[in-house]
């Protein structure tokens, strides 16, 4: 019996890989990092992002009495995904 399109050694090989790199891009993580808050799942970024918010406000208390930022829009979401950066990676690396 014939096949339905002829495949050499070469396509064989690829179409391999490609199925085999296909099926282990679509595996998933075996548990998603999040917190039961009052009943509610939240994902670990959102808490992290909240907590980066409150750095955000403290530095920006300490910071004023003693530095004058010359591009504040720049600066302080800067250093919020600075501190929701590190957050991430010191708690869920």
């Amino acid at each position: 019996m014939k096949r339905a399109w002829p495949m050499n050694d070469q396509a064989n090989r690829l179409l391999r890989r490609v199925v085999v790199f296909a099926s282990l891009s679509l595996t998933a993580c075996g548990r998603a990092p999040s917190f039961d808050i009052l009943g509610s799942f939240f994902p670990a970024w959102l808490v992290c992002f909240v907590a980066a918010i409150l750095l955000t406000a403290i530095s920006r208390a300490l910071l004023k009495r003693h530095v004058e930022m010359a591009w504040p829009a720049l600066a302080y979401p800067s250093l919020t995904a600075l501190f929701a950066f590190s957050l991430w990676l010191g708690l869920f690396r």
